[in-house]
C-alpha cells in the first residue's frame, strides 16, 4: 500500500529513505515514467509513479485512491505510452456522459482534435481516433459487435470503476473486464474502497498481471467542523489529533450539543441540568444559509459546495440567497459570467428562456451562487461547472451526484444533513458517501487544507459523526447478472457450457465463492462443536440418540401448548385434536427411558443447545449451496425463458443458438431487453405515425422519480397508439408471468407517465406547454429525450423496413430545440 506523504509549506513532498531508493529505482528502470514525469509542472506523487511503472511494466494497474488524490494522471501515462508508439490506441471509460465530455475536452488540449475522438451514444466524433473518450455502454456494444475500432487497441482505461456496484448499470463494467482481449492492458481507477485487494485479486484471475496501489492520504488534509449556531466547532480535538494518536471528539463540542449549541459557564451548566431532568433542554437554532455563506466568506473559507441531497431544495437554496441579498462577484467577474453565458447558450431559442428559468439563473450567476442538479438543462450544468472551475462562482448548492467524477473542488464542503431520500425511506448517508462528499473539499496546488461544514441540529450525536467521518468503509460489491441480451451475444460468441464458465468467472461470483469459503469454515467449526454437543449429552448407557429424541418430544408437546394459548384462533375441533396430540407426546414422554435418568435435565440441557446448533448449521449448509454457482444458475434460466420464446434453439448438434428473433434480440441494450424485442416480433408497432411511435418509444425508458397514480385513457394519445400500448401491456403481463414461472424476479409495468408529453413533443409542442405536461424538469426532459432517441435509433438498426422508417421520423420529430443543442462538453 502507497501512502502520500505530507507536504510542507514550500510543496515539496518529504521523502522517507525508503521511498527516495523507490524513486532511483523507477529513474533507473522506467525511463518512460522519467520522459513523463518531465512533461508535468509538478511532481508525480509515489502512488502515482508506481502505478505508471506498473504500466510501463507490461501490467495493468488497479489504482484506488481519494477524490482529488489525481489518480488519472495514471491514465494520461496509458495515454502518453500509447501515443509513443507508432499505432496503439486507447480508449477512456467514464459512466456519466458529462465526464466523458470533460475528458474528451482535456485530451484535445493535449493532443489535437485530429487524434482525439468522442462516442457517448447521442455524440460521435473522431470515432477511428487513436484516443478515444466513450461510455462503458459504448465500448460494451463494440465488444459484442465485434467492431473494427478494437483493432489496435493497447489500454482501456475505466474510470470510476467502483460503478460496479451501482446496481442498474454496475454490470457493464463486468462485462468489458471480462470480454476485453487479453492483450488489452486495463487501467481501472476507484475511489478508496475498503476491499481494493480483493478486487485486484479477482481482476489477476480474469485478466493478465494487475497490480493494486492504493493511497489513502488525501491530497489536501481535510478540516472538520460542525456548525453550532453561530460558531463552527471543530468535530475532533486539535490537540489529540496533534499528538498523532487516534482522533477522539471535541469536548467542547459534545458539551455544546448536549446543551442546544451554546457554550456554557459551570453554574449555567448546573441549572441547565436541572432543567434538561426535567424536559426543558433548550433548542438551538440553524443558522440562514446567507449568514452561513457571510460566515464562510469572513473566514476565507469561499468557494464552498452546499450538498442539500434534493433538487427542489437546491434551487429554494438559490431563491433563498438571492431574497436575501447575497452578492458574492465583483463588476469585472460578472462581465465575465455574462459574457461566458451568452456565448454558451446562444443557441437557445428566445421562446424557451421563461420555460429555462434562464433570467433567474442569470442572476444567480452574476452574484456568485447557482445550483447544480440532474434537473438542469444540460447547457445550464455545463455553464456552473466552467464558472466554478475559474472561480467565479463562489457558492453552489448540489445534489450527491456532483460528488461522482467532475472536476469541481472547493475549498469547503457544507453538508446541510446527513440523511438522504433514497427512492423509499430517508436513510443516513454512508461512510463511503460522507468520504465521496467531503474528497470535494480542498483544491491541490490552491489550498493548504479543504474544510467540511456540518449543520447542526437538535439530536444530532457527535460521536456518531465523528465515526461516519473516521470511518474508510466503502465496500465494492458486485451487481452483475445475466440478462437476456447478454445471454443472447455470449451464446452466439461461445455457446452455452462456454458462456456458464465465462459467467462463473465474474467478480459476483468470485466474492460469493469467498464467501463460501467463510460459510464453510463456520461449517466446519460448528459440526465439531455438534460432536462435543453429542460427547456432553452421553447418559450411563453410553447412548446420546435417546437423548435427542427425548428432547425432541419435549419441544413438540412446547410447541403445541404455544400454538393453543389464543383458543380464538382455533375452532374446537381443532383444539381438541391438539389436545389429544399433547396427551399422546405426554404419554411416550413418559415412557421414555432417558425420562428416569437422574441426569435428565442436564442431558435436555445439552440436547436443546445441539438443536439449535444443528439447526443453524443446516442454514449455513443452505447459504452455501444457494452461493455456489448462483450466476450461473441465474444465467440457465434467462436461457430457458429465451428457449420457450424462440430466441434460442437447438441446431443439428444439440448446440444451442440464437435464431433469427435471438439474433435481433443481441442488438439491444436496456433495461427492457425482450420486451422491446417481442414488440418488434409480435409488430406492435405497426401502424403508428411518428408521434405515437415516440411517445410508445419512451415506455421502455421512462421511471417516474415520484409515486404516479395510473394515467387515465383519456390522457393518454388517441387513435393507434391505445391499440398499441393495449398489446404491449398485454405483452409485459405474459413475459413477466413467463420469468417468475422460471423463478426469475420478473419487471415492474412499463411507465406510461411520460407519453403524452412526448407525442405533443413530436407534434412541435411548446417546451413551455410539454414541461408542464410532463412535470418535470428542464434537463431530466432532455435526458429522457435523449434516452428515447437512443433506443429509437437501436430500432432503426433491428426494425423492418415500415418500423424503421417510423422511428427515424419519430427521431427527426423529437431532435430539436433544447433536445438538439448539443455541444462537445454537454
Amino acid at each position: 500500500m502507497t501512502r502520500r506523504p505530507a507536504e510542507p509549506a514550500g510543496g515539496a513532498a518529504v521523502l522517507s529513505p525508503a521511498e527516495r531508493f523507490a524513486a532511483s529505482r523507477v529513474r533507473q528502470d522506467h525511463p518512460a515514467v522519467q520522459a513523463f514525469r518531465a512533461l508535468q509542472s509538478f511532481e508525480l506523487d509515489p502512488f502515482q509513479i508506481e502505478g505508471c511503472a506498473a504500466l510501463e511494466d507490461g501490467d495493468g494497474v488497479l489504482v484506488a485512491a481519494p477524490t482529488g488524490a489525481g489518480k488519472t494522471m495514471v491514465a494520461e501515462f496509458a495515454v502518453y505510452l500509447a501515443m509513443s508508439s507508432p499505432r496503439d490506441k486507447v480508449f477512456y471509460t467514464a459512466p456519466m456522459k458529462a465526464l466523458s465530455n470533460q475528458k474528451y475536452n482535456e485530451f484535445v488540449d493535449e493532443y489535437g482534435a485530429d487524434e482525439v475522438g468522442l462516442l457517448t451514444g447521442d455524440t460521435a466524433v473522431n470515432p477511428r481516433a487513436r484516443v478515444v473518450v466513450m461510455t462503458t455502454e459504448v465500448l460494451r456494444n463494440m465488444l459484442y459487435a465485434g467492431s473494427d475500432l478494437l483493432n489496435d487497441l493497447a489500454f482501456v482505461v475505466m474510470d470510476e470503476v467502483h460503478y460496479l456496484a451501482d446496481r442498474f448499470r454496475g454490470a457493464v463494467w463486468e462485462e468489458v473486464i471480462i470480454h476485453l482481449p487479453q492483450t488489452v492492458r486495463l487501467v481501472s481507477l476507484s475511489a478508496t474502497v475498503s476491499n481494493a485487494e480483493e478486487f485486484g485479486d479477482w481482476l489477476q484471475a480474469v485478466r493478465r498481471r494487475t497490480r493494486v496501489v492504493v493511497s489513502e492520504e488525501r491530497p489536501v488534509p481535510l478540516e472538520q467542523h460542525v456548525l453550532m449556531r453561530t460558531k463552527l466547532v471543530d468535530l475532533f480535538d486539535a490537540t489529540q489529533s496533534a499528538s498523532g494518536g487516534t482522533p477522539r471528539v471535541n469536548p467542547e463540542l459534545i458539551q455544546m450539543a448536549r446543551y442546544g449549541g451554546r457554550t456554557i459557564t459551570s453554574r449555567q451548566m448546573q441549572d441547565v441540568g436541572r432543567r434538561h431532568s426535567k424536559g426543558g433542554a433548550p433548542r438551538g437554532f440553524t443558522m440562514q444559509r446567507s449568514d452561513l455563506v457571510d460566515l464562510l466568506g469572513e473566514q476565507n473559507l469561499l468557494p464552498a459546495i452546499f450538498f442539500v441531497f434534493s433538487r427542489a431544495g437546491c434551487d429554494g437554496a438559490v431563491r433563498q440567497a438571492l431574497r436575501d441579498g447575497v452578492r458574492l462577484t465583483e463588476g469585472w467577474e460578472r462581465e465575465e459570467i455574462r459574457a461566458t453565458v451568452e456565448e454558451r447558450c446562444r443557441t437557445l431559442l428566445d421562446e424557451d428562456l421563461a420555460a429555462l428559468g434562464y433570467w433567474q439563473w442569470l442572476e444567480g450567476l452574476e452574484r456568485g451562487v447557482a445550483a447544480h442538479h440532474a434537473g438542469l438543462l444540460p447547457a445550464f450544468k455545463e455553464v456552473v461547472e466552467e464558472l466554478f472551475q475559474r472561480k467565479l462562482l463562489k457558492v453552489v448548492f448540489a445534489t450527491e451526484t456532483l460528488a461522482l467524477g467532475i472536476n469541481m473542488p472547493a475549498r469547503t464542503v457544507v453538508l446541510e444533513k446527513l440523511e438522504k431520500f433514497n427512492g423509499e425511506a430517508r436513510v443516513p448517508i454512508t461512510p463511503g458517501e460522507y468520504t465521496q462528499l467531503t474528497g470535494r473539499a480542498g483544491r491541490r496546488g490552491i489550498d493548504v487544507e479543504g474544510h467540511s461544514v456540518i449543520c447542526w441540529h437538535e439530536g444530532l450525536d457527535p460521536q456518531a459523526v465523528a465515526s461516519l467521518a473516521s470511518r474508510r468503509s466503502y465496500p465494492l460489491n458486485s451487481s452483475f447478472k445475466p440478462t437476456y441480451n447478454m445471454a443472447v451475444n455470449l451464446i452466439e460468441r461461445f455457446g452455452r457450457d462456454r458462456t456458464r464458465s465465462i459467467l462463473e468467472s465474474s467478480f459476483a461470483q468470485y466474492q460469493a465463492d469467498r464467501a463460501v469459503v467463510d460459510l464453510a469454515r463456520k461449517v466446519r467449526q460448528q459440526e465439531e462443536s455438534l460432536v462435543g454437543y453429542e460427547k456432553a449429552m452421553r447418559d450411563e448407557t453410553g447412548s446420546s440418540g435417546d437423548v435427542t429424541e427425548y428432547a425432541a418430544l419435549r419441544r413438540q408437546i412446547s410447541d403445541l401448548e404455544k400454538s393453543g394459548a389464543r383458543p380464538g384462533d382455533q375452532s374446537a375441533k381443532q383444539r381438541e385434536r391438539r389436545q389429544r396430540e399433547i396427551t399422546d407426546l405426554r404419554r411416550r414422554l413418559k415412557a421414555h427411558p432417558a425420562h428416569t435418568s437422574p441426569r435428565r435435565e442436564e442431558l435436555s440441557r445439552w440436547a436443546e443447545r445441539w438443536w439449535r446448533l444443528k439447526r443453524q448449521t443446516e442454514q449455513l449448509q443452505g447459504q452455501i449451496a444457494t452461493r455456489t454457482g448462483a450466476v450461473a444458475r441465474i444465467f440457465d434460466r434467462v436461457s430457458e425463458v429465451l428457449l420457450e420464446e424462440g430466441y434460442l434453439k437447438p441446431d443439428e448438434d444439440g448446440e444451442i443458438r440464437p435464431t433469427v428473433h435471438g439474433r435481433m434480440l443481441a442488438r439491444i441494450y436496456g433495461e427492457r431487453d425482450l420486451l422491446l424485442a417481442e414488440s418488434l416480433r409480435r409488430h406492435v408497432w405497426d401502424g403508428l405515425d411518428a408521434a405515437s411511435f415516440a411517445a410508445l418509444a419512451t415506455v421502455f425508458v421512462f421511471e417516474s422519480r415520484r409515486e404516479e397514480g395510473v394515467v387515465a385513457d383519456r390522457f393518454l394519445p388517441k387513435g393507434p397508439f391505445r391499440e398499441a400500448w393495449n398489446r404491449l401491456e398485454g405483452l409485459w403481463e405474459r413475459l413477466d408471468d413467463l420469468e417468475r414461472s422460471h423463478r426469475l424476479p420478473g419487471s415492474s409495468l412499463p411507465s406510461v407517465g411520460l407519453c403524452t408529453a412526448m407525442h405533443r413533443w413530436a407534434r412541435g409542442a411548446s417546451l413551455d406547454a410539454v414541461l408542464r405536461e410532463a412535470d418535470l424538469q428542464a434537463g431530466d426532459f432532455v435526458r429522457w429525450t435523449k434516452q428515447v432517441i437512443d433506443l429509437l435509433d437501436q430500432i432503426t438498426q433491428v426494425g423492418e423496413g415500415p418500423t424503421r422508417r417510423t422511428a427515424q421520423q419519430a427521431i427527426e420529430a423529437i431532435r430539436r430545440g433544447v433536445v438538439a443543442y448539443s455541444s462537445v462538453g454537454s
